[in-house]
């Protein structure tokens, strides 16, 4: 037998490994990033509530199943600098890349299940799937 035949041998009748890691999809992408930035605004709301930049940020509890979505983000990048909140700076960031990510790379997956733009307003409950319209 040849020496690097052996290896390969165990290394097949091992089986494969427990848990493969599936690559992110378009869509678990912009879920995972639109579920990080709305727990990122909340967390910068009760750290610097005093902080009058802060105090005047539109509200981002995002839902990218809202058409509304699109220019909820367009509206918060486009608030003034907050020059004394860096955090402010860094979820800009963030909202700037998911708005790129649902524009941009992942248009085609996007589906709009509603257009209710009062409901982006407050915070809605997790959700870790979409409604099951076969019941």
């Amino acid at each position: 037998m040849t020496p690097w035949l052996l290896p390969l041998l165990l290394l097949l009748l091992a089986g494969p490994p427990a848990v493969w890691p599936a690559p992110p999809t378009c869509y678990s992408r912009m879920l995972g990033l639109s579920r990080q930035i709305t727990r990122d605004f909340q967390s910068l709301q009760a750290s610097e509530p005093s902080e009058p930049c802060v105090r005047y940020l539109p509200r981002l509890y995002l839902d990218i199943h809202n058409y509304c979505v699109l220019a909820k983000l367009r509206d918060f990048v486009a608030t003034p600098q907050c020059w004394r909140a860096a955090q402010v700076d860094a979820l800009k960031e963030r909202v700037r890349k998911l708005y790129t990510i649902m524009n941009s790379f992942c248009r085609r997956d996007l589906v709009f299940l509603t257009d209710d733009c009062g409901a982006l307003e407050y915070p809605m409950p997790a959700t870790t799937a979409l409604p099951d319209h076969h019941g």
